[in-house]
């Protein structure tokens, strides 16, 4: 891997790691405060909320703008998100702002490797990158519940500045002040971001243009033999898995008695099963059988129906890396195709946004679904099996899909296949 690869995955560390460290100080701050479960719930899809609105101009900017430089500006927007929420902005406004810095990431993020790597990589490259970012998911997660935990918080609240009052007076507001650090953090990495070689896009003109441009864009994706079948995919995945980040902190409360520090722990125990199976796969998998896993996205629906039936931490544990595993195994093979699609369709940041407006779209709609259920009186044991149902039944229609590609398209989909296959084999750069 070239040294400039390492760069973008200690940025994207730092940047994830506050990102899902942030997720439950504001889950605390709502409980704290009073606020209904809903409330709690929305945190999901309110996060995803800039993604899809702003889909059609971020990944445009990433095409236009140095990367490094767009994943600076995007953290910036992070800590003013972050700082919003500390200083009285409702959470759902504040983590809002958060999304908003994280959708103009993304495309950069992920545009970058496809500039700066050959494609034989890009699968090694996503599942590092995928490993490192569920690794930060983890450490986030667990960072998140040990910062509004007693001891932590407790030594957080102690710390005063002479002369200064910080106004912060609960263990939330304590945890949310030290993430500012971690994304002042990554921002110094985006900092050294090597500048690739790769031509800049102009911007369409006029936001109507870009609307035009991305709508376009979004189009060919889906009438791509193997984009479309990869796109489902991962929109399918990362819809689902967003929603559950939630829904494991509610079941482990429902089904273990769990408080938001502990539940934590096992929301943190998902994304290890993740990381594991993302490193598997960069090590195992290619580029042209990326659609063999599609099988394992019904085996992981059927599997989070049987969440309902644990109510012992002792089978949660193993059950819930397991399924993690499932889950990291499927996705990177199917976003290095996705990638590798999207790249010679059109230019990498515009192809991620696409990505992230179907994914992000996907975890609002189930996110806002979920939601109102709470809202009416939905138990995290009815959404369990409401979301393994559709993601079994989804992942078969998905399957049946690509059959039918292979019958209907053969020609087609035979030379997608040697493409993919011709850009997997080793090329000296």
């Amino acid at each position: 891997m070239k040294r400039g690869f390492y760069t973008i995955m200690s940025a994207q560390f730092f940047s994830s790691l506050a990102d899902n460290a942030l997720f439950v100080a504001a889950v605390e701050l709502l409980r704290s405060s009073g606020s209904p479960e809903w409330q709690r719930a929305a945190l999901v899809p309110m996060f995803a909320l800039f993604y899809v609105v702003l889909a059609p101009f971020v990944g445009a900017f990433a095409d236009a703008v140095p990367k490094g430089r767009v994943m600076f500006f995007s953290n910036t927007i992070k800590v003013i998100g972050c700082l919003m929420m500390l200083f009285g902005a409702h959470p759902l406004v504040a983590y809002a702002i958060v999304g908003l810095g994280a959708a103009a990431y993304s495309p950069a993020k992920y545009g970058i490797l496809t500039e700066l790597l050959p494609p034989s990589q890009l699968v090694k490259a996503n599942g590092w990158i995928e490993g490192l970012t569920i690794a930060s998911i983890i450490l986030g997660v667990l960072l998140g519940g040990q910062l509004i935990g007693d001891r932590v918080s407790h030594l957080l609240l102690a710390f005063d500045l002479p002369m200064i009052d910080t106004g912060i007076d609960t263990a939330p507001e304590a945890a949310i002040a030290s993430l500012v650090g971690l994304y002042v953090l990554a921002a110094l990495f985006n900092l050294r971001i090597p500048r690739t070689s790769a031509p800049l896009q102009p911007l369409a003109h006029g936001l109507l243009g870009l609307v035009r441009d991305f709508s376009a864009c979004n189009s060919k994706l889906w009438q791509d033999k193997l984009g479309q079948i990869s796109l489902a995919t991962t929109t399918l995945f990362w819809g689902v898995s967003g929603n559950l980040r939630y829904i494991v902190l509610a079941w482990a409360a429902a089904a273990l008695g769990y408080g938001t520090t502990q539940a934590s722990s096992l929301v943190g125990v998902v994304a290890i099963g993740t990381a594991v199976g993302a490193v598997l796969a960069s090590l195992y998998g290619r580029l042209d059988r990326a659609t063999g896993v599609i099988p394992l996205g019904i085996a992981m629906g059927l599997l989070v129906i049987f969440m309902n039936f644990i109510h012992n931490v002792w089978v949660a544990a193993p059950f819930l890396i397991l399924l993690g595993g499932i889950g990291g195994y499927l996705v990177v093979p199917m976003n290095a195709l996705l990638q590798h699609r999207g790249h010679n369709l059109m230019g990498a940041g515009r192809s991620i946004a696409v990505q992230n407006f179907n994914e992000q779209a996907c975890i609002l709609g189930l996110g806002a679904f979920y939601t109102a259920m709470t809202r009416f009186g939905l138990s995290a044991f009815g959404a369990i099996t409401i979301f393994g149902v559709v993601v079994a039944g989804t992942m078969w229609w998905i399957r049946r899909w690509h059959q039918r590609n292979l019958v209907n398209h053969k020609d087609e989909v035979e030379q997608l296949l040697d493409l993919a296959r011709t850009d997997h084999l080793p090329q000296d750069r």
